[in-house]
């Protein structure tokens, strides 16, 4: 039933982000462009590793080399920060194209790195470390970027970014940097004390039989 409910809400988050407002938003709004991003990487991209990882469909069983944590999180680091520099980032709200591009290596990229964290039981032993390990170095680094962003002093990006509401370039890149500070810097972060705590509640019974002997 959990499977379920976390495929359900995967498909519907990746539903409204792109087929909703946003991508019409996305060219001359950085916060919309900015929501699209952490819809695909911080909610969908979760929900969707956590419906198949322990059952039939979990890939991480069959290709464990290639779900490993720590290199799929720094991989989402190189495609994120990619996209960030001005000119993929240019090409990415001026065509569709280039949106498409983005949208699709954030969404693998992000997959990749919350299946390996979480798949293949990973609750268990060496590969619960590693995933702890690259949920949380990924929140690091998303809150880094999400902080540069939002505290720079001066547009990072040649767009204009006025809306009906009035808000200027710089105002639009603060809101933006905001939303990836907290949503994705947040949602990692959970994700690797989440993993955390689950290892320490199944490393507790091993434990306390090691004591009784």
């Amino acid at each position: 039933m959990m499977r379920r409910t976390f495929l359900a809400i995967g498909l519907l988050t990746l539903a409204v982000v792109w087929l909703g407002p946003l991508p019409q938003l996305a060219p001359r709004c950085f916060s919309a462009h900015m929501a699209m991003h952490m819809g695909v990487v911080a909610v969908a991209a979760p929900m969707l590793a956590l419906s198949m990882a322990g059952g039939p469909l979990d890939p991480v069983r069959r290709l464990r080399g290639v779900f490993s944590p720590v290199p799929a999180s720094i991989l989402e680091l190189v495609v994120v920060w990619a996209w960030h520099a001005p000119a993929l980032h240019h090409a990415a709200r001026s065509s569709a194209a280039g949106l498409v591009a983005e949208q699709s290596m954030f969404l693998l990229s992000a997959l990749l790195v919350w299946t390996s964290a979480f798949g293949g039981g990973a609750s268990q032993g060496a590969r619960a470390g590693a995933g702890v390990v690259a949920l949380l170095l990924t929140s690091m680094h998303m809150t880094l970027l999400g902080a540069l962003l939002a505290l720079s002093p001066r547009p990072v990006y040649g767009h204009p970014g006025v809306l009906s509401a009035g808000r200027t370039a710089l105002e639009e890149q603060h809101l933006g940097g905001a939303i990836m500070l907290l949503v994705g810097g947040i949602s990692y972060l959970v994700g690797g004390l989440g993993l955390s705590a689950h290892l320490l509640r199944d490393a507790r019974p091993a434990v306390d039989r090691s004591e009784q002997r």
